[in-house]
């Protein structure tokens, strides 16, 4: 009973990072290998069960939509699908032990980009957009890796926008989410019918349960946080997520 009582708040704080400023994959991940269950077993329960908490995030913004670039919702949707897909893919066949050896330096990477990535795209100006082919490469690179591994892959998205097109984080997050639920989406259907993420179904309920009540709760604060508090939560999630990570290899 305890164990299942730490997983369902660790699925709540999941949740609600995942809305407010990405990084649920570092509490979720963390806390099922805790409890017992393989590391790659893991991330794709915690793939899984992040799934309604990311789709409930992205119901709460879906008339708060707005386009990055020139790319179409729904193309950045698709090109989202299909990354997910091929990263969930590699995740499969790949040896169990190598997605953590390269995670903790994409983070870092994301971090240093979200960190300077406004100041960035002031210097260069408007030269420095993206054009819309660009932007799904770009999309589907960063699906790639959330499908296989998902820690702050929300984050990545925005280090893209903001760096390519000087795009605000506080008027990406709905953006942001609606691709973290596509990714999650397509990642966790596959991990379903094709992982053993079964093999442990109260502590995968638990966190499903905790993660859908966090990211529904944790999307409307978002969208009450003013501008610049939303980038410094981005900021401090990514920074910690990304020394922890560091420690943790």
């Amino acid at each position: 009973m305890t164990e299942l009582a730490l997983v369902l708040l660790t699925g709540v704080a999941a949740g609600v990072l995942n809305s407010v400023g990405g990084g649920g994959t570092f509490v979720a991940l963390p806390a099922l290998v805790a409890v017992g269950l393989p590391p790659v077993t893991a991330n794709a329960a915690a793939r899984i069960a992040l799934i309604p908490g990311a789709v409930a995030g992205a119901w709460v913004y879906r008339r708060e939509l707005a386009p990055v670039g020139a790319a179409s919702t729904t193309a950045l949707t698709a090109t989202s699908v299909a990354g997910s897909g091929v990263g969930a893919c590699l995740l499969l066949v790949l040896p169990a032990s190598s997605f953590e050896s390269a995670s903790p330096w994409l983070l870092a990477f994301a971090t240093v980009v979200l960190a300077l990535g406004r100041h960035l795209s002031r210097v260069l100006g408007r030269s420095a957009g993206m054009s819309t082919r660009a932007v799904l490469i770009g999309q589907f690179l960063i699906a790639v890796y959330g499908g296989y591994f998902g820690g702050a892959v929300g984050i990545l998205m925005v280090a893209l926008w903001s760096i390519g097109l000087g795009l605000d984080a506080a008027a990406g997050n709905p953006m942001r989410i609606t691709q973290l639920a596509a990714v999650f989406l397509t990642s966790g259907v596959l991990f379903l019918f094709t992982s053993d993420a079964l093999r442990a179904p109260l502590l995968l309920a638990a966190l499903l349960v905790g993660a859908t009540a966090g990211g529904f709760a944790g999307a409307h604060l978002a969208r009450r946080l003013p501008a610049w508090l939303l980038r410094g939560v981005l900021l401090a999630t990514a920074t910690v997520t990304t020394v922890l990570y560091f420690l943790r290899g």
